[in-house]
This record gives C-alpha cells, sequence and structure tokens, in this order.
C-alpha cells in the first residue's frame, strides 16, 4: 500500500496546483457542456475516499457531514465556493489522506461492509480494496479536471 499512499500525495499536489493556478471564479466556472466544475471534481475526489474507506468501515469520517452531502455521488456544484472554504480543502486534500494512511497502518478498520461500484460492476469487499479504488477513481476525476481546464481556456 506504500505506493498506493505516494500516488495519493501525488494526486492530491496536483489538485492543489490546480487550486493555486486558477482564480476562484474560475475554479467555480461551470463551462458550456459540463455539469459540474474543477473544486466540485477536487471535493467530491475527497469525499469519496472518506465514503469507501470510512463510512463503509463503519467508522467516523475525516470530514463533516455537510462537506459529505455537498460533495458525494449525484450532487452538483451548489452556490459557489468562498476563499475560506477553498483554504478549508486546501487543507482537506492533504490531512485526509494522512490520516487514512495512519488508520490503516493503525489497522483501525476492522469491519467493511461491502459496495457495488455503480462505475465497474466489481464488488469492494475489504478495506484495501476500497482504498485502491479510491485512487483510481481520483484519476478518473483528475481526468475530468484537465477536460475543465481545457474548456476554461476557450
Amino acid at each position: 500500500m506504500e505506493l498506493t499512499f505516494s500516488v495519493f500525495r501525488k494526486t492530491r499536489t496536483l489538485f492543489k496546483e490546480c487550486i493555486e493556478k486558477y482564480s476562484l471564479e474560475e475554479l467555480n466556472t461551470i463551462p458550456k457542456g459540463f455539469n459540474n466544475n474543477i473544486i466540485w471534481n477536487i471535493m467530491h475526489s475527497v469525499v469519496t475516499e472518506q465514503i469507501l474507506v470510512y463510512k463503509l468501515s463503519n467508522r467516523n469520517p475525516n470530514i463533516s457531514e455537510d462537506l459529505i452531502n455537498a460533495y458525494k455521488k449525484g450532487t452538483r456544484p451548489g452556490k459557489p465556493i468562498t476563499h475560506s472554504e477553498l483554504e478549508t480543502i486546501k487543507d482537506l486534500l492533504f490531512s485526509t489522506i494522512v490520516q487514512t494512511k495512519i488508520d490503516y497502518e493503525s489497522n483501525v478498520f476492522k469491519t467493511f461492509t461491502e459496495y457495488k461500484l455503480s462505475t465497474t460492476g466489481n464488488i469492494l469487499t475489504n478495506i484495501s480494496e476500497a482504498i485502491e479504488f479510491a485512487l483510481f477513481h481520483e484519476g478518473l476525476h483528475y481526468g475530468y479536471i484537465m477536460a475543465l481546464e481545457r474548456a476554461l481556456k476557450r
């Protein structure tokens, strides 16, 4: 799992670079032909990791239920985020994955509720699979972010 957590850090660094590259207005912009924006994809990735790892393990996530409800699967961007919310997001990028690694290595995930993935039809059966899929999921959303970036430049 060392490689998995290393790639998570790199993916989250790419997300942070996106946040720093664009204005708050650009991060909140939903380009024509899209139904979300850069910041939604970033937070959706963070929220999904917390749901797959913590909620499916019957543990409390390291983010608020309000954030989970705002960015979970099936949601769309609501009101534009503020500078204050952006700072919180930047903090959560790394604090959540650091805590997941600590908790994983400390073996705190004792139970796991199987979960069928809507994207592939596969079934997650344990915490390692959940963490690995969360990383795959982040890669998908980084691809969406790259498409959003191209659309912003038009």
